[in-house]
């Protein structure tokens, strides 16, 4: 069994494969060809859980364990731990010990390229991420390395960080324009861009109502129903599309809180299959996650092997 720690992890999952890796699971979700339970949430205590994530195809499955602690920045530990384990489906031979954090921020980015290149209709150039953790730099990576994304406005609650963040990702991307805004600033007035991400553990929205018509807004943090990234009115207000649909109905604190209608939101697995008709307003996408497409990750990684 070969083991990766973060950085072969990273390695293991380019961008532009994990993708297309993301494409396939998607088709074979529509064909009943992957066996995904539902993701398992237990309680450790109010601010910890333990998540249990399986996957099982015809070549692989998986087993993904992480536990997220809010509280572990006083402990100088990081808040999400865990491992994925990746074994042959024929044998049940152990094929790969996978870092668990460094796949879920790489998938969780990649599934926002995916639904980009549905939902999108041009390559964007710019984007504004709300948030400034580990999942806002995985997508600005991943935003930089897939599209060419260029010019960044980051807003996130403190200001230090905020700050620190920005300057860590011009450093490493000498290319690129980057800029701090504040929150009270995004509220104002949200900046013309492509793609608007937010990123957080928000239990109030975080996304402006009002954003333009060509903006295409996609929610990522928020993955427990008491929390809460998009304001009502704009899901009321556009196409909602999700990455997963039985997931989002259990999990997607935005769209339970505003009471959306499921019959008319968009799975992507659907919109990849048919397409999306372009509308005036563009939709919003929300994305909770799913272990099929950490299976996805799984088939990337063990392909470098």
């Amino acid at each position: 069994m070969k083991i990766f720690d973060a950085e072969g992890t990273a390695a293991a999952l380019p961008y532009a494969k994990l993708v297309a890796a993301l494409v396939k699971v998607a088709q074979q979700l529509r064909e009943g060809e992957i066996n995904v339970p539902e993701r398992m949430v237990v309680e450790i205590d109010p601010a910890s859980v333990l998540l249990c994530m399986l996957a099982v195809a015809a070549d692989i499955g998986m087993t993904k364990l992480i536990t997220v602690h809010a509280n572990n920045g006083q402990y100088q530990f990081p808040a999400i731990q865990g491992e994925v384990v990746v074994f042959d489906s024929a044998s049940g031979r152990r094929l790969a010990l996978l870092h668990g954090p460094t796949v879920t921020a790489r998938r969780t980015a990649a599934v926002s390229l995916l639904g980009i290149e549905a939902l999108l209709p041009v390559k964007p150039q710019s984007a504004l991420l709300i948030g400034a953790g580990v999942q806002a730099l995985a997508h600005a990576e991943a935003l930089i390395d897939y599209f060419g994304v260029d010019v960044f406005w980051v807003a996130a609650r403190d200001p230090q960080k905020t700050q620190a963040f920005c300057e860590g990702l011009q450093l490493r991307h000498p290319q690129i324009a980057v800029k701090p805004l504040g929150t009270a600033e995004l509220a104002a007035e949200a900046p013309p861009v492509d793609v608007m991400i937010a990123l957080t553990t928000a239990r109030s929205a975080v996304i402006p109502v009002h954003i333009a018509p060509n903006t295409l807004a996609i929610g990522v943090g928020a993955f427990k129903p008491d929390m809460v990234e998009f304001p009502a009115e704009l899901l009321h207000s556009r196409t909602v599309a999700v990455d997963c649909l039985a997931g989002a109905k259990h999990e997607a604190g935005d769209l339970l809180q505003a009471k959306i209608d499921w019959g008319k939101v968009r799975e992507l697995s659907d919109l990849l299959a048919h397409g999306f008709v372009q509308q005036p307003l563009l939709p919003v996408y929300k994305t909770v996650g799913q272990a099929a497409r950490d299976l996805a990750a799984a088939r990337v990684a063990i392909a470098s092997l």
